[in-house]
């Protein structure tokens, strides 16, 4: 929690930020403990960044009302969800409050509402364009509603478990609203994922019904739909989505079921699956809802000052979380106009964002560096650009002084999140390049961060570096179906991220590593155990060690060290063709090194940390 207490004109004005709760109620209180009472006649308190307050917080607005006596106490701005405690407990009546305007704050909706919403109170406002097509609101909600009718009678209602399988489109947003109207849970899929990947993910997920676009691996339709729905598979429907399927073709038969699924979703249920990596290589499903998601958009759109006026090119995949927040929603709760490019090619955003005039546009660094290095870029095309988040990797100073070199007029920021929660925290709006390639930011609105020594069992102190601990109102709720000792949350309610870093005084934190062994190729979670399975499955291969390797264009790119069997030789053709049929594209091996043996440590175990930087050194020289 943040507190802010300033005094002039004999009234004091304090802000608060956070949750109010057990946690931080006795910060609450030695901070109004310190107000000195001689010297106001009034406290006004901006409650705008407090997302939730307990009976213990309650409970220190007594202890305050009384403390005043009969001096003022005023509460602004005050969340419709924090209302509804005040209401629910009596509050209202004890204390002098104002509420936001609900017509302008979506914390309170599911999905479904914020869709009615959009739909009833700016139906023809033009929200999603793609290769000559245009959707404005109303036709978002009734061509999604035709998809839910076509789900419902595929046998989707309240609980499935639907899978969303394709590259960005318009028809990937119709759908998930689609599910959103049944109750049904969409589980977002990477659309680079092979045909045995998604039927593993089916049994993880417990995904019985697929829709699916434009998949990079489906090369024979029939026999990828085959294979996902065969042996081993839960998967026993499929609905197709790709961009040749017109929904508002269908559009006259909206009216003979507009009527239908008129079935209470709530904000807080769980709406959404999205998949991250563990260090065991099992992907794990993370549960989220619109509440989790609609309140990080609206911080997000808040953070980069987005506004119906904006027009953003949209290329962050919407089955990641970034793409989600900063993507999709941010735009929509803005409604800032979405620009979807045919396909994700450099060339191809460059002429979207040129002749569209966007506005936005957020990336990986990788696909920043991608752009200025095609032959078509040239900095006038997009200096409409006033905002960039970059995220998922690190942003060398001299790339950013040259990134802001061509784009003088954007607005970059530096932003941290994850799968289990984001964003995190981001950078201000006007910081400088030390902000942005130093530090991953500052918490979030209502977001906390505490640096942990897990070995002492203490908070650490500022400039100390341990692990990056997260709370918040965006948090997920858990892993679906996980071991209780796999879940990342600890009793406490903090989300254990596994990596680690520091905070400084003025509230920036600064990322140092990962305890994890995950490699981040442009943004895309590797997990070394699942690549090493998948070479080892090669019956002449001994054994096999994946590393990331610093690479100046993604960051990192994946190696692999491998031993063969005696009398083996290692044919690396052969390899990277059966490796095609396990792996998605971004997880193949750029490197393969080949050891006679590996060094190994005093107690028989492989010495890690010496064979990587073997492996760098030779990729290095391979390069």
């Amino acid at each position: 929690m943040n507190i802010v207490v300033s005094i002039s004109d004999r009234v004091a004005k304090v802000e608060v930020e956070g949750r109010l709760d057990v946690n931080s109620a006795p910060l609450f209180h030695e901070n109004m403990a310190a107000i000195d009472l001689d010297l106001i006649d009034k406290v006004e308190m901006d409650l705008s960044g407090v997302g939730y307050v307990s009976s213990v917080g309650l409970r220190e607005f007594i202890i305050l009302k009384k403390k005043l006596g009969e001096k003022t106490l005023r509460l602004e701005k005050v969340n419709p969800l924090v209302d509804e405690i005040f209401r629910t407990t009596g509050f209202d009546t004890i204390l002098d409050y104002s509420v936001f305007d609900p017509k302008t704050d979506y914390s309170h909706m599911s999905f479904k509402g914020f869709l009615a919403h959009k739909a009833k109170n700016g139906p023809d406002k033009e929200i999603l364009y793609s290769e000559g097509a245009s959707y404005n609101w109303q036709e978002i909600d009734k061509c999604s509603h035709i998809i839910a009718n076509d789900l419902a009678k595929l046998g989707v209602g309240k609980g499935t478990h639907v899978a969303i399988c394709g590259a960005n489109s318009i028809n990937w947003v119709l759908t998930f609203y689609a599910i959103q109207k049944l109750g049904a849970i969409a589980i977002l899929a990477n659309s680079s994922l092979s045909a045995p990947e998604i039927v593993k993910l089916s049994g993880i997920g417990d995904i019985t019904v697929f829709c699916y676009g434009e998949i990079l691996t489906m090369e024979n339709e029939k026999e990828f739909l085959s294979e996902i729905t065969g042996e081993g598979s839960l998967i026993n429907t499929v609905y197709d989505i790709r961009k040749n399927i017109s929904f508002k073709e269908r559009l006259p038969e909206y009216d003979d079921i507009r009527n239908k699924f008129e079935g209470r979703v709530g904000t807080d249920d769980t709406a959404l699956m999205i998949f991250t990596s563990g260090s065991t290589g099992i992907p794990k499903g993370v549960l989220l809802s619109a509440y989790n998601i609609l309140n990080a958009a609206c911080s997000n759109a808040e953070s980069i000052r987005l506004t119906k006026d904006d027009r953003a090119c949209l290329i962050l995949p919407l089955f990641h979380v970034f793409g989600m927040v900063a993507g999709l929603f941010a735009n929509a709760v803005s409604d800032a106009s979405m620009m979807l490019p045919g396909k994700v090619k450099t060339a191809e955003i460059i002429r979207t964002i040129a002749e569209n005039k966007c506005t936005v546009f957020h990336a990986v660094p990788t696909m920043l560096l991608s752009i200025i290095n095609n032959p078509e870029f040239s900095p006038e095309k997009l200096a409409s650009l006033r905002s960039t988040i970059l995220s998922g990797a690190p942003v060398s100073e001299a790339q950013m002084r040259m990134l802001q070199e061509l784009f003088p007029g954007n607005h970059f920021a530096a932003s941290y999140g994850l799968s289990e929660m984001a964003p995190v925290s981001i950078t201000d709006y006007e910081d400088s390049v030390r902000h942005i390639t130093k530090t991953i930011g500052k918490p979030v609105s209502s977001v906390d961060i505490r640096i942990f020594d897990n070995e002492s069992g203490k908070v650490c102190k500022p400039g100390t570096t341990g692990e990056i601990q997260v709370r918040g109102y965006n948090l997920m709720t858990c892993y679906y179906k996980a071991d209780m000792d796999t879940q990342s949350i600890d009793g406490d309610g903090w989300l254990h991220t596994g990596d680690l870093g520091y905070l400084v005084d003025d509230g920036y934190l600064y990322f140092v590593g990962r305890s994890k062994e995950l490699i981040i190729r442009g943004g895309e979670n590797i997990v070394p155990n699942e690549i090493a399975s998948a070479i080892s499955q090669n019956e002449d291969i001994a054994d096999v060690k994946v590393v990331g390797v610093p690479d100046e264009f993604w960051g990192e790119i994946v190696a692999a060290a491998v031993l063969m069997k005696e009398g083996k030789t290692f044919e690396e053709e052969e390899m990277r063709s059966e490796l095609k049929q396990r792996l998605a594209r971004f997880k193949m091996p750029a490197h393969f090194i080949v050891y006679d043996k590996f060094p190994m440590l005093a107690n028989g175990k492989v010495d890690s940390v010496t064979l990587k930087n073997d492996v760098v050194c030779k990729c290095k020289k391979a390069s």
